[in-house]
């Protein structure tokens, strides 16, 4: 996949397929929320993702949400395939989980 930065046409495209995911601050954001007691599994497995793909997200947790930040240095921190491949693969790997966008 390559590390070019998204236009806006295309970054509007990913957006519509990746639910809770927006544009804040340059990065590709989302928040989730989940019952406390399953963060510590769930970011486990967000973990491993993260580290067979070799592409890493702005984990945040605070109680019982978790929130990611994603964008690709290699690409002067901006939203590149690898942010939204990465993206749809956290919410799949989530909601699996039993984990809701924050805002839907």
């Amino acid at each position: 996949m390559s590390a070019t930065p998204l236009t806006s046409a295309e970054l509007d495209r990913a957006l519509a397929d990746l639910p809770g995911w927006t544009v804040r601050d340059g990065r590709l954001t989302a928040t989730f929320t989940t019952e406390r007691s399953a963060v510590p599994s769930l970011y486990l497995a967000v973990a491993a993702a993260e580290d067979e793909a070799n592409h890493h997200a702005e984990v945040t947790i605070l109680y019982g949400t978790v929130g990611f930040a994603l964008s690709t240095h290699d690409a002067g921190d901006t939203i590149t395939a690898l942010d939204t491949a990465m993206a749809a693969r956290l919410t799949s790997l989530v909601t699996a989980r039993g984990a809701r966008p924050a805002n839907g």
